[in-house]
């Protein structure tokens, strides 16, 4: 990966939470070219230490650490050993989250005789287990997190929280009623966190990333010969720019948001970043 232009976070730390998955190993990565340190944090150990490990093989610097965020206990040793290793914490980027199908319809649109189908779920189905699960997920490992390392941040230098928020906060999209209204969640708190942490020098900001690949969504967007399903031709058909965007496109948004000279004076914005998605109405 190149960087579009180059930023000095030389002596800094920054800990990436869900940094194994395919758009946050990326942020990590490029984190990491800037010369901050980067502590990668995700449920799934391997990931982690295998993003961290690409980073050190680089020439950066980097640590992968098994880390719940749904647990405070796991966060506050993780952030121990970030500490020990690393130093404190300058830079936190809340990317965990996710969907999960317990929250999701079968269909766009409800239909009166879809009650009568078994195979169907409506919203009626929808299991409040799943949904509690999906608004945890995103919501709470934002805010768990943001508890235990933004005590790192308070009155440092250019210190900054930016969370993963998603077009589906601006507008929901159909099926997926929890993992829209979660991500609506994650950008009413990063107002609130930016002019909450607004007198301790910390900005808090976020990415709304349009639609990308990633694991969580190829099983919906691909069948099984890597074709378009319906649903992806259907969202590309919405995308002014008529494709799905590129992982490395999100670290131009990412850079400009880290570095203190071109964007010190923004706080408390989600920036989409989605190829047109937000702007077309349709027609």
């Amino acid at each position: 990966m190149k960087l579009p232009f180059n930023i000095d976070l030389s002596g800094k730390v920054a800990v990436v939470t869900g940094g194994g998955g395919i758009l946050c190993s990326c942020f990590a990565e490029a984190i990491a070219m800037t010369g901050a340190s980067v502590a990668v944090l995700d449920l799934n150990e391997d990931a982690a230490k295998k993003v961290a490990e690409k980073i050190n093989k680089n020439g950066g610097k980097a640590i992968g650490i098994k880390t719940n965020v749904l647990e405070k206990e796991s966060l506050v040793e993780a952030k121990k050993i970030i500490n020990e290793k690393l130093g404190t914490v300058d830079i936190l980027l809340n990317g965990a989250g996710g969907n999960n199908p317990k929250g999701s319809t079968s269909h766009d649109y409800f239909e009166k005789e879809d009650l009568e189908k078994e195979d169907v779920k409506t919203f009626f189905d929808l299991d409040p287990k799943g949904i509690e699960f999906v608004f945890n997920l995103n919501f709470l490992g934002t805010l768990l997190p943001t508890q235990v390392f933004a005590e790192d941040l308070i009155e440092k230098k250019d210190a900054e929280i930016i969370n993963i928020s998603s077009m589906n906060a601006f507008t929901p999209l159909t099926r997926i009623p929890a993992y829209s209204g979660a991500k609506a969640a994650i950008s009413n708190f990063t107002q609130w966190l930016a002019v909450h942490f607004s007198k301790v020098g910390i900005r808090v900001n976020a990415i709304a990333p349009g639609f990308f690949l990633t694991n969580q969504n190829r099983g919906l967007l691909l069948d099984e010969n890597g074709n378009p399903t319906e649903r992806a031709k259907k969202i590309i058909s919405q995308t002014p720019m008529g494709r799905f965007g590129e992982q490395e496109e999100l670290v131009g948004t990412l850079l400009w948001l880290l570095c203190p000279e071109a964007s010190s004076f923004v706080n408390g914005v989600v920036i989409p970043v989605d190829g047109g998605f937000n702007a077309y109405s349709g027609v």
